[in-house]
């Protein structure tokens, strides 16, 4: 059969050839209906919408630089939760609040040139939690659930463990090397994420002393708030060369810092908009008496405290010294919520735009990690709404990190650590609200279950369920409701509002991560490596190569 396609090719184009040259008018006619045809088609926007993105991607890639070392500087975005159905969801969801009908719309790391598939399984488990996923992107070995910048042989909670199992993340070695480093999230600095950047820990929990067992701290462990204020002392150490430390770390957290004591100025910080009785008093949760945000501007005479969006976006970048900024209690808030109540905390975008303006002077380049950690508490709140808008914002950092820096000598990523049991379903027409119940292409009317009901395109396999709390922005006032699993008529129901909570097939006190891969975007120098489906250990390696991180650091220790 394949001899005979070959020969009955071979003589259409032998015969092709010979007619041409003959100008027969049957190949004449032929040749001038396919024109037309292709003409006509070129004419139809789908198709030059195509053409568009392939000369996008040639433009795209005269910024690849294929050598290793060529890049500057790295950021990395991650999208804490924010797997693929979140990533769609979010594009659609931002193009119709743009006014269009969403699903062509586009993200702004959509555009990046490069894209692959990142696998998410701890060693240890086959969904994985954020520790474990974070230290393998950072370190480049991935290990198991639960702990922080250690290899897979410790035992989870047993700081004798740790010894030898410490692993080096790329951010140590960034800083070894000379860059300017630093790390933002919105979630506590000290959370399992951003820890992984600067710390080593066999529990995660360990975010500040009052949650470590007395025979950990004994034996020598230390708790994470304190290993971040103290950054610069232990690389120092671990590495014989002097460094100055993380030049910025911007997030929440501000209680895993400060003694019991102390008490945190509550007066912006309302938990809802559905909140009538007074604010009480936040204070500190560290057991050991130790106020680490003073000891951390005794050490840095130079560094700069900042606790309010006003207060950061008034700093100058031409000003030297570290910067460290605690905008909360605990994780900062939604963007959603953070519009809809008046507070002092900076978006994640703004963070993202003044930490470039502060790390970009460095000759030797920078290295800055950027986590949106609130779409991850989206999900587990079974709240499409609150984790979808913290999405849209994530693309709109990604997009000023892009305008801030010159893409022939930075490389960015934007990758999740895990994503979660949401998904996209029912045969919705073109153009139907993300958040809102299928209406069908053929129809006006919602689509109905079986049972005579209506349904949303998103759904969680799992979590705490249906709640509907009008008015409300933030999806963990719903922990304070029942668990609401199963079906429920949604007729008369808002969806598409801050307070809705979408339905639930198996009812849990919080949804679930899912084992499904992740996706990676990438751009500028090293990108073309992130290709593929890839163990998520191999981003480490991808950002060694791009910049010679190992190779930098190995000869400022020698």
């Amino acid at each position: 059969m394949g001899k005979l396609i070959y020969w009955l090719v071979s003589g259409f184009l032998v015969s092709g050839c010979a007619q041409i040259e003959r100008n027969t008018p049957v190949v004449s006619v032929a040749g001038n209906e396919l024109d037309d045809r292709l003409r006509s088609i070129r004419g139809n926007p789908w198709y030059r919408q195509a053409e568009g993105a392939i000369v996008a991607s040639t433009q795209a890639m005269e910024n690849i630089v294929l050598s290793a070392g060529a890049a500057k500087n790295i950021i990395v975005f991650v999208g804490d939760g924010m797997g693929v159905s979140t990533v769609t969801a979010a594009r659609i969801l931002e193009g119709q609040n743009l006014g269009f009908s969403g699903e062509e719309h586009s993200l702004s790391f959509d555009r990046f040139p490069f894209s692959g598939l990142v696998k998410t399984y701890n060693v240890d488990a086959q969904t994985p939690d954020s520790a474990g996923t974070m230290t393998a992107i950072m370190s480049g070995v991935k290990t198991n659930f639960g702990v922080v910048g250690v290899d897979q042989h410790v035992q989870r909670g047993n700081c004798a463990s740790q010894s030898g199992s410490e692993l080096v993340s790329a951010l140590m070695l960034a800083e070894v090397a000379g860059m300017s480093t630093g790390v933002i999230s919105t979630a506590r600095i000290t959370h399992a994420t951003p820890a992984a950047t600067y710390a080593v820990s066999v529990e995660r929990n360990w975010e500040d002393i009052s949650n470590m067992p007395v025979a950990a701290v004994d034996a020598g462990c230390e708790d994470i708030a304190l290993q971040l204020v103290q950054f610069e002392d232990r690389l120092e150490r671990l590495s014989g060369v002097e460094v100055d430390g993380l030049e910025l770390a911007l997030g929440g957290g501000r209680r895993h810092f400060l003694p019991t004591t102390v008490v945190n100025d509550p007066s912006v910080e309302s938990d809802s908009t559905l909140e009538t009785a007074p604010i009480e008093p936040r204070v500190g949760l560290r057991s050991d008496g130790r106020d680490l945000i003073d000891e951390w501007q005794i050490k840095y005479k130079k560094g700069r405290y900042v606790d309010t969006a006003a207060s950061l976006s008034a700093l100058n970048p031409m000003d030297k010294g570290p910067v460290l900024g605690l905008f909360s209690d605990s994780h900062m808030r939604y963007a959603a919520d953070r519009l809809a109540v008046i507070n002092t905390e900076p978006s994640l975008s703004d963070m993202t735009a003044k930490g470039i303006d502060l790390l970009i002077g460095n000759p030797e380049g920078f290295f800055l990690v950027v986590e949106a950690g609130r779409i991850d508490h989206g999900h587990h709140a079974t709240s499409a709404y609150n984790a979808l808008t913290d999405a849209v914002e994530l693309s709109t950092a990604v997009g000023l990190a892009v305008a801030k820096t010159n893409p022939r000598e930075t490389l960015i990523l934007v990758t999740a650590d895990h994503g979660h049991v949401m998904t996209i379903a029912g045969y919705p027409r073109r153009g139907n609200p993300i958040l809102g119940v299928v209406v069908p292409p053929d129809s006006d009317q919602p689509a109905q279950d079986v049972e005579g009901r209506p349904y949303t395109t998103l759904g969680y396999q799992n979590g705490r369920g249906f709640q509907h709390l009008p008015g409300a922005t933030n999806a963990d006032l719903a922990y304070a409701q029942p668990i609401n699993a199963g079906r429920h008529d949604l007729s008369e129901v808002d969806t598409g509002s801050g307070g809705f909570h979408q339905e639930v097939l198996v009812p849990l006190a919080a949804e679930t991560h899912s084992g499904a891969d992740v996706a990676v975007y990438a751009s500028g120098p090293g990108a073309h490596l992130a290709t593929g489906t890839l163990e998520q250990s191999v981003l480490f390696h991808i950002m060694n190569h791009a910049a010679n991180l190992s190779v930098r650091a190995a000869a400022a220790i020698e």
